[in-house]
């Protein structure tokens, strides 16, 4: 991380030429339009605050308070929340709505060259994971990390990739030597969730010995559990529920609702990653327990 101080401002109408027109002359500069009531809003800013202390210098993060600077969320033609608008030489080159994630940003940041080599080695090694090269991806990852230690979203990468071939206790020490900020961010607790599940479905039977328990006993309460914990471990969380809710729906005080509670942390899990799905469920339970 560089020791440039990082470039972040609140900003209003008065001294908005200066901090972001006049400063865009030198460097992008990002401005977030938001409402400081709104959780994607506030998700957005954390994370392009951690970004531009991690570039410090490199780019310029303005914030405006819509409520606040009515004249200027006019003036840009802001609608939805947040909105990203990206200034170079004083005009807007780049609008983005929406909540970003973390890579989102980071390629927002490259598409201005601002990024780090670290970075571009994950992203390949994320592309050669996808296309089956596992141990091309470790590979690659391992010289990221080996160049560039203070990068923890390679470390949380390389957790992913171990996860997925069920290398479970060598992710698992992996994690534990992360920074506990990354490990209570967003992509560290959505790891955290994985852990679990595959520690879990480890001391199962398994999933295909769940199915034939449930073939021969369609009242096997504690198969349609395990089960569910074995798809949740396998990422297919709509069949994970889709036991849970066969396991609530019949006896909803099993273990002292356990299946509600899983449920429920499922549920926490997704709000992130898939809303929809999350959100359907979460309609179904509020159904289930009226």
């Amino acid at each position: 991380m560089s020791n440039q101080a990082a470039y972040v401002f609140e900003v209003n109408a008065k001294s908005f030429n200066d901090l972001v027109l006049m400063n865009s002359y030198k460097l992008p500069v990002i401005v977030e339009f938001m409402g400081v009531y709104s959780g994607p809003c506030v998700a957005l800013e954390s994370s392009l605050t951690e970004l531009a202390h991690e570039f410090a210098g490199q780019f310029v993060f303005a914030k405006v308070d819509i409520d606040e600077q009515p004249e200027l969320t006019e003036k840009y033609g802001v609608t939805n929340l947040p909105t990203l608008k990206v200034f170079k030489d004083t005009e807007v080159v780049r609008t983005e709505e929406g909540l970003m994630q973390l890579d989102e940003l980071t390629a927002l940041l490259k598409d201005f060259g601002i990024s780090r080599e670290s970075d571009e080695m994950r992203l390949q090694a994320r592309e050669m994971h996808l296309q089956g090269d596992v141990a091309g991806a470790v590979s690659l990852l391992t010289q990221a990390i080996r160049i560039d230690p203070s990068n923890t979203r390679v470390a949380m990468d390389m957790v992913q990739v171990l996860l997925d071939v069920n290398a479970l206790d060598q992710a698992t020490d992996i994690f534990n030597r992360l920074p506990n900020k990354e490990k209570e961010s967003e992509t560290g607790r959505a790891l955290i969730g994985q852990l679990t599940f595959k520690k879990l479905a480890s001391e199962t039977e398994g999933k295909q010995a769940m199915f034939d328990r449930l073939d021969q006993n369609p009242l096997d309460f504690d198969a349609y559990f395990d089960l569910a914990v074995c798809l949740v471990a396998e990422h297919d969380y709509q069949g994970g529920l889709e036991s849970l809710f066969a396991l609530f729906e019949q006896e909803p005080n099993y273990k002292d609702g356990a299946a509600r509670e899983m449920i429920v942390t499922i549920l926490n899990m997704l709000s992130s990653s898939d809303p929809e799905l999350s959100k359907q469920y979460r309609q179904r339970l509020g159904s289930a327990v009226a």
